[in-house]
Formats: structure tokens, sequence, C-alpha cells
């Protein structure tokens, strides 16, 4: 079997957008990873915002879920104003979003406005996301936005709480911010898309696709009502994807076994990762009884390593395979599965930690250029989009499922 994500293009580019110069990769880094940031700042301090908001944690919690979900269902949004409009268009709009959402965020004393500061930054960091991933075009430098991503990811939760201690928690909901400082060098390479013919935006398959994620995603929480939004938003995009194959959700992705089955890989590590990033903290505490700001630096150290060794592990994916770049990432995965079930030990629940925050990254790095390949050129945003919708639906089911086995 040919190893495609060798054989990708050292420069991967819509045929609807005239192909920029090759953005640094530190600047695509900056674009991207703070959103990994934002979404872990929580982590440590949900009891501060449910005592501020005057809620309990597990409504506190809805700001995470509503964050991720929002980031998740955004992203092929983004990636189709990408290769309708150019990487410019989407670039600006995502940032006018990070600024809107977060003065909401930071400004507002009610919970439901604050939800809504929190949907408009994940559209914005999705976009940020889309336009970094789509300009990285190789194994390598997507790697490095993944790496990056879960160092940024490891630091989060310590810098919200610090944050929150010396400011206030809403400060912590500010992080995103930080992605602006790479606006201004990322768009002076990023170009516009020229005029196409393309039809009309698919906005029912759209409106399909996010009812389907946001199903999925709250089955942890309302299993019966969830279940049957997502399987009726199922069985009705499945109908209209065969009726407008060329849409929203490219029926050529799904034929694809490659596409599917790289997006799967990349959905259960997520998961995994998420999971076992908002459990374990608790867990510690609960069963070695360290305290949170001790918790908070093995678990810094624990997902900087892990993201670290992403970075070794891409350079290398290409020679290595497909089956054996999947063979390394279940290993790691799955233990960390079992240690946060089993362990007793704060250092092998930090161990865990260090295996899920790996694989799920390595996931991200490598399957992305798997599904990338998997269809034509023209498609290459769109399908990028709907495979980091699958990544980032790990990380709005995560955080629901670590609720409820282990935080409600």
């Amino acid at each position: 079997m040919p190893n495609l994500v060798a054989q990708l293009p050292r420069q991967a580019h819509t045929s609807t957008e005239p192909a920029p110069h090759q953005v640094p990769i530190l600047w695509l880094a900056l674009l991207a990873t703070p959103v990994a940031a934002a979404n872990n700042a929580t982590v440590l301090i949900l009891g501060d915002m449910s005592t501020s908001l005057g809620v309990t944690t597990t409504t506190a919690s809805r700001l995470v879920t509503v964050f991720a979900l929002s980031l998740a269902v955004a992203t092929p949004l983004m990636a189709t104003l990408l290769r309708r409009r150019g990487s410019r268009t989407a670039l600006l709009l995502s940032a006018a979003l990070v600024v809107a959402g977060t003065v909401v965020v930071v400004a507002s004393p009610w919970l439901p406005l604050i939800l809504a500061g929190r949907v408009a930054q994940a559209a914005g960091g999705a976009g940020m996301m889309t336009v970094a991933m789509n300009l990285a075009g190789t194994t390598r430098r997507m790697g490095v936005i993944s790496a990056g991503s879960g160092i940024l990811g490891a630091v989060g939760p310590l810098l919200g709480q610090r944050l929150a201690d010396a400011v206030s928690w809403r400060a912590s909901l500010a992080l995103l911010l930080v992605t602006l400082l790479a606006v201004p060098a990322v768009s002076r390479y990023a170009g516009q898309a020229s005029p196409s013919a393309e039809a009309r935006f698919d906005s029912r398959g759209a409106l399909l696709l996010a009812v389907l994620s946001a199903g999925l995603v709250l089955l942890p929480t309302y299993p019966l009502p969830a279940l049957t939004s997502a399987a009726l938003a199922g069985i009705f995009l499945a109908v209209h994807v065969r009726r407008r194959p060329e849409g929203y959700v490219p029926a050529a992705a799904l034929r694809s076994g490659q596409f599917r089955s790289a997006a799967l890989v990349a959905l259960l590590l997520s998961s995994t990762y998420f999971t076992v990033l908002f459990a374990v903290p608790r867990l510690i505490t609960d069963r070695a009884g360290w305290s949170t700001s001790t918790v908070a630096v093995g678990q810094l150290v624990a997902m900087v390593t892990g993201s670290a060794l992403t970075l070794v592990f891409t350079a290398r994916a290409a020679r290595l395979g497909r089956v054996r770049v999947r063979a390394v990432l279940f290993t790691a995965g799955l233990p960390a599965i079992a240690a946060a079930v089993f362990a007793h030990s704060a250092p092998l629940l930090l161990l865990a930690i260090g295996l899920a925050a790996f694989s799920a990254t390595a996931a991200n790095g490598t399957q992305s250029m798997e599904a990338a390949t998997s269809v034509p050129g023209h498609q290459r945003p769109t399908v990028i989009g709907l495979f980091t919708l699958a990544y980032l639906m790990g990380g709005a089911l995560g955080p629901a499922l670590a609720t409820t086995l282990v935080l409600g």
C-alpha cells in the first residue's frame, strides 16, 4: 500500500485561491495554538466560575462544553468560507469574532451572555485553526502546529488557575486574544479566492451536520433526546448527501475509507485525551491527596512531555506507514484509559495524561494529512474542516464524559 502521507505536496492549496508564499511555521503555530490554551484554561477553575456565577459545577461546565462544541461545529463552516472567499477573509472574520466574543465574556454578568461570548470566541478560534492547517501543507509542519497546540494546552490549566487567582476567572477566558498577535503576519501571506462558479452554500447540509454533532456530544448528558436527534439528523444527512454529493459534506469523503478511518482515529483518541484531561486532576486529588497547585504542575510536565514527543514522531511518521503509525497511537492511547480507571498512584495518573496527550496530538498531526490526501485538491479545505470537526468533537465529548463520570 503506498504511503499517501509521503506523497502529499510540499504546499497544499485550494484550486480557487492563488498560491501564497509559504508562511513561516512559527506564525501559523501562534495563530492556531492559543485555541488549545483557551479551551483547557477552565480545567482547574470550574469551582471559581460556579461560585462567582452562583451555579453548580455541572452548570459551569457548560462553558467548557459550549466552547468545544462550537469550535467543532464552526470548523467546517470556516473551511467552507476559506474555500469560497480565501484565507484572508476567513482570517479577518475570525479575528473579529475573537475580539467580540472576548469583550462579551469579560464584561457580561449573566451566564447566557457569557455562553454566547464563548460561542463567538470558539467560531473565531475555529477559523484561526482552519487557516493555519490549510497553509501548513506537510505532515512535518502540521506536526509542529499539533505539538504546539498540545504544549499550549498543557500550559492552559495552570495558566488559567494563576490568572484566576491573580486577576479573575474571566481573564482566563480571555486567553484566546493571544492568537491576534499572528494575524498581521499571516494576512500578508494569505490570499483571496478567485471568482468561481461554485454552487450556492449548502445550508441544509451544514444544519444537519451541526445537529448530528451536537447530538453525539450531548449523549452523556441527555442520552435519549441526544440519541434521537443524532439518529434523525444522520438519516436526513445521508439522504441529503446522495442528492447533493458536492455539498457541505462531500460524498467523496464519506466514500473514502482512508478519510473515514482517519477521522475515527482522531475522534477516539481525542475523546480519550479530553476525558482524561478533565477527570485526572480530581482523581489525583481524591486518590493521592495532592493539592490543586501540585496537580497543575504535574499535569503541565506530563502534557508538555507528551506533546514534545509528537514533534519527534510526526517528523518520522511518513517513513513508518499508515498501519504502524496507528499502532503506535493506540498503543499509547489505550493504556491511558486503563491508568485513569485503575491507578491510585499520582505518577501513574500523570503518566495517563502524558500518554493521552501524545496519542491525541500525534493523531491530529498525522491523520489530518491522511484525510487531506483522500479527496481531490479542490475539496481539501472542506475535508480538513470535517476531519478537524471529528477531532474537536472529542474535545467537546471528553469534558461531558468527565463531568458525568467523575466531576458531577
